[in-house]
């Protein structure tokens, strides 16, 4: 490495060092806060660890619950930055293309998070090095599970080179390179596709479930994914624009609320497709739908939540089909927060448990998650929030320098 590459890069490091910790009382108490959390997962993840997995609930007859949901659920965030980088780099529609780079970030911080739930999930994480390309035996290509490894780690790759080289470039006041940054981009588009694609086929693959054994499963994942992720950049759009000098304009939320209009109807239709599927074939399998949506001989614990998940989604799809109401920010962010949770449930319990039950002897067993389970995943997404703040502190400044130089360059034209 030449010495001026070197020093750059330490003053880049630095220097983004000394941004993510600057900030006011505001900002330090939310890292307390995240901190708080992640002690206390970190507390409970040890507990696990001395006593094994009889500290949760998972048994024998449900061995995939809490953590394997939120990781799926996560995959899909963190591949709906697809919904910025669309339109700012196919398209060159500059509204979105100044803000793409949050996206960046938010699948940076939902991948660290997903991967980290997989971790907890591992009954024994001593062995977790048998996953590791080149040391362990990854099985490729028979291994579904193998293929996940591989694409989750190569997105998240993918990311930190792609944010690494704006923020570089960016930090030491220079334009970045189209021709290396563009075609990792485009190549992040069908990887995004690729990291929600294949984890679908880890359940998908899975012939004596046959609640999951639906061909449809890989583009209903795909298309609640590209309804989640989008509503949490909205969110975060607008706390961006209320508590730093970016000014996120209106027409770009409302075209990302335009795209999540058009991804909650193939979400809602193809849902609608399995379940004339399912009723209408009156197979044995039926029962796992029925659990989830009547209950079973009594058992009618994840009812409530199923039917939460549809209410939530259709009224959402309402809000966000509508010109009137998308455009109004109070029914944008109820809008946001309904396809959320309904997206959340919908990919945690409403896809795991029932998969699940009645097992493959026919015993329900009602999965219900102990607080230790609870206080962990509490760490894991304060994890997340911490790498996505700090990021951002980073990211901010920059983008503000940045644009202000732009916007000077702009006027100092002639004819302006």
């Amino acid at each position: 490495m030449r010495l001026d590459v070197f020093v750059d890069t330490w003053r880049f490091v630095a220097g983004s060092v000394h941004l993510a910790f600057r900030g006011g009382r505001i900002y330090y108490a939310w890292l307390g806060l995240l901190s708080v959390l992640v002690i206390s997962g970190v507390t409970a993840y040890m507990d696990q660890l001395d006593h094994g997995m009889i500290v949760t609930n998972m048994r024998d007859q449900v061995s995939w619950a809490f953590y394997i949901g939120n990781f799926t659920f996560l995959v899909g965030v963190a591949a709906a930055a697809v919904m910025l980088v669309i339109p700012a780099y196919i398209y060159n529609w500059k509204p979105i293309k100044e803000i793409a780079i949050f996206g960046e970030l938010l699948a940076i911080s939902a991948i660290i998070m997903s991967l980290l739930f997989v971790a907890v999930d591992i009954g024994r994480p001593d062995r977790a090095w048998h996953l590791l390309p080149f040391i362990g035996s990854l099985n490729v290509p028979q291994s579904l599970l193998a293929w996940d490894v591989l694409v989750l780690n190569g997105y998240l790759v993918l990311n930190v080179m792609i944010v690494w080289h704006f923020l570089y470039r960016g930090y030491h006041h220079r334009p970045y390179r189209i021709g290396f940054v563009v075609p990792l981009l485009l190549l992040s588009i069908p990887a995004a596709v690729s990291i929600h694609t294949v984890t679908a086929f880890v359940y998908n693959g899975m012939a004596a479930r046959p609640f999951w054994n639906a061909s449809i499963l890989a583009p209903k994942f795909l298309a609640s994914a590209f309804c989640s992720g989008p509503a949490i950049l909205l969110i975060l759009f607008q706390i961006l624009s209320r508590t730093t000098r970016i000014r996120i304009k209106d027409e770009a939320i409302h075209k990302i609320a335009e795209l999540m209009a058009y991804a909650m109807f193939i979400n809602l239709f193809l849902f609608g497709a399995e379940i004339f599927k399912e009723y209408y074939s009156d197979t044995a399998h039926l029962v796992h739908t029925q659990y989830l949506y009547s209950g079973l001989h009594g058992h009618k614990s994840l009812v409530p939540f199923a039917w939460t998940s549809l209410i939530c989604s259709l009224v959402a799809f309402a809000l966000f089909l509508n010109p009137a109401t998308r455009k109004r920010m109070f029914t944008l962010n109820l809008g946001c927060l309904l396809i959320y949770t309904g997206v959340y449930i919908e990919k945690g319990l409403a896809l795991v448990i029932p998969g699940m039950t009645p097992d493959t002897l026919g015993e329900i067993y009602d999965y219900v998650p102990t607080l230790t389970e609870l206080r962990i995943g509490a760490g894991i997404f304060a994890i997340g929030f911490i790498v996505f703040s700090m990021l951002c502190k980073v990211a901010i400044p920059i983008i503000q320098d940045t644009h202000m130089k732009t916007q000077a360059g702009d006027q100092s034209k002639p004819g302006n």
